[in-house]
């Protein structure tokens, strides 16, 4: 069990609870009573009472007389609540800050089922921008999302994206070497910043948003337009530190490392 000199506040109960759930979702074949006792260095007695209140909730299924292990409530309690939909939630105002502050458009794109598919946008608040409609599908190796989403993979799960990815709208036929390439750099770099392979006059910035695991879950991008008239909006430098920002944060909020009040969003 960690050790937490600093935590402020404690529940014991709570926590030999958890210490109870955490050890079985690791035995499948279940433990018995003493079992549990000895491997969480607590009485029985303890034991007894927190598994007769984990039993009667449901979280915990009595098996073969004697063995204890976890019942299915917990998985479908977890399936009420989306970590994704939550994380865009918290996204879509994060996002409509730093928009408002540098003056250029965002998005939030995520790989499912091979395709880059956007699944939030916000627009410049100016009269004109670059932004790329909620719903899209977009390149895989043409693009700054999907090289970020591809980056940040292990090599197995690369493999079975650049596998099972299908070609997008205007994407060229991958070249696996080059894009690899490219991959290592974005890798070397931690994030993307090149000038765009779709549209001319823009430059792509594009950063992770990690899942607490460390697996990447989302890249935030940002097609930066400068502009030439008498605004002063904000350059490439301050639009790329804005959104690192937002992607750091949504990190960290992914993780449970960062509370974002209601009246924030």
């Amino acid at each position: 069990m960690p050790n937490e000199p600093d935590a402020k506040y404690r529940a014991p109960a709570l926590e030999k609870g958890l210490d109870i759930i955490e050890l079985l979702s690791e035995c499948q074949d279940g433990l018995s009573q003493s079992e549990i006792a000895r491997a969480l260095e607590r009485s029985q007695s303890e034991i007894y009472r927190m598994l007769s209140t984990l039993v009667r909730r449901g979280y915990v299924s009595r098996n073969n007389g004697d063995r204890y292990s976890l019942s299915l409530k917990l998985f479908s309690t977890a399936q009420r609540f989306s970590p994704i939909e939550r994380l865009l939630e918290v996204a879509l105002p994060m996002m409509r800050r730093a928009s408002r502050k540098v003056w250029q458009s965002c998005h939030i794109g995520m790989e499912t089922g091979g395709s880059i598919v956007i699944v939030s946008s916000v627009e410049s608040p100016g009269n004109w921008g670059m932004a790329i409609r909620t719903g899209s599908v977009i390149g895989l190796c043409n693009t700054a999302t999907g090289r970020i989403l591809a980056a940040f993979r292990s090599e197995e799960e690369l493999k079975e994206l650049i596998r099972t990815h299908p070609r997008a709208v205007g994407e060229p036929e991958l070249d696996e070497k080059k894009f690899r390439s490219e991959l290592q750099l974005v890798r070397d770099l931690g994030y993307y910043k090149e000038k765009s392979e779709t549209t001319r006059g823009i430059t792509n910035l594009s950063f992770p948003i990690f899942h607490p695991s460390g697996e990447i879950a989302a890249a935030l991008s940002c097609p930066f337009l400068e502009r030439v008239d008498s605004l002063r909006t904000a350059d490439l430098e301050e639009t790329e530190n804005a959104y690192r920002q937002v992607a750091e944060d949504l990190t960290a909020y992914f993780r449970g490392e960062l509370t974002i009040e209601e009246d924030e969003q």
